[in-house]
């Protein structure tokens, strides 16, 4: 079973609309390489280089952790219609999975893709999870 760690983290920027930031990193089971979802990149505020990972074909192009830390670069570059496209096609994706949270509670990956989307639209800060 893959296992994700979601940390969701404020994100201080002059747009409302990119005061929004929803995280992915984790690794799949337990024998597997880490799953590369751009976590270190996003969490440097290496955005470009985050689109660039998470767009190089390494990934599953419909794998939900990938569509939500793509959404979040896009959302951080300004790029809102962007960052709400991934987030729709994380909630559309045939792939599905529960993504732990920071704080150990599970969130199912389309539900995190709609958080991520609705605070996108609606502009709201985010409350920030300890990691």
């Amino acid at each position: 079973m893959k296992k994700i760690l979601l940390s969701l983290a404020a994100l201080a920027v002059a747009s409302p609309a990119m005061a929004q930031s929803i995280v992915v990193t984790g690794t799949e089971d337990s024998a597997s390489t880490p799953l590369s979802v751009a976590f270190e990149e996003l969490q440097a505020g290496e955005n470009k280089a985050a689109v660039t990972k998470l767009t190089d074909g390494r990934v599953d192009a419909r794998d939900p952790s990938r569509l939500i830390n793509l959404g979040t670069a896009y959302a951080r570059l300004g790029r809102t219609a962007d960052a709400a496209t991934a987030y729709r096609s994380a909630i559309d994706s045939p792939i599905r999975y529960d993504l732990e949270l920071a704080n150990g509670d599970f969130m199912d990956s389309r539900w995190a893709a709609r958080t991520a989307l609705a605070r996108l639209d609606q502009g709201r800060p985010l409350l920030a999870l300890a990691h």
